[in-house]
């Protein structure tokens, strides 16, 4: 009896911890398109004056504000080239979001920027949510956390008793 309960238990606990992951994904998704609107929104100035002066090329403008002997045109290049790592970082970030749902998972659980996840993590609210995907994941992740923990128990049981197990009472008559 002790053992059904245990076995619900962990079903249980896998089914609402795989019930947040198409939550977490999207969260981190949503992150990563306001950090990556944000991020363009910051180069565009920039990138119209690279227009303007070195027909579209970023690269050309920073060179540009490296070679001066300004202070100031240096410093905004460190500042330029910061915003442009940004930016690029955002952009595959996006873009590795855009795959299929398994990628897209795989991505944030493992590949995500670590800034981004723990952002993410951070303001994380717990929730249920009832699309099939987030069901799916809910009870594969139980299935799974259930028959893992019981092979688990029942390995080490079979261990420290050799492999012997007494006899069932029978409890029906």
């Amino acid at each position: 009896m002790f053992r059904s309960y245990l076995r619900l238990l962990l079903f249980t606990f896998g089914l609402l911890a795989g019930i947040q992951v198409p939550g977490l994904v999207k969260d981190y998704s949503q992150r990563v398109e306001a950090h990556l609107f944000e991020s363009r929104e910051a180069l565009d100035g920039f990138r119209q004056t690279a227009e303007r002066f070195f027909d579209g090329d970023l690269q050309a403008l920073l060179r540009h504000y490296r070679s001066s002997d300004d202070p100031v045109f240096n410093s905004d290049a460190n500042s330029v080239e910061s915003l442009m790592i940004r930016n690029e970082l955002l952009e595959n970030e996006w873009q590795a979001l855009q795959g299929p749902w398994a990628q897209r998972t795989w991505h944030v659980l493992v590949q995500a920027d670590p800034q981004l996840r723990e952002e993410t993590l951070n303001s994380y609210s717990y929730q249920i949510l009832l699309v099939p995907e987030a069901v799916g994941w809910g009870i594969g992740a139980g299935f799974v956390l259930a028959f893992l923990v019981e092979s688990l128990l029942l390995g080490i049981g079979w261990l420290i008793l050799g492999g012997r197990r007494g006899a069932v009472k029978e409890s029906w008559r």
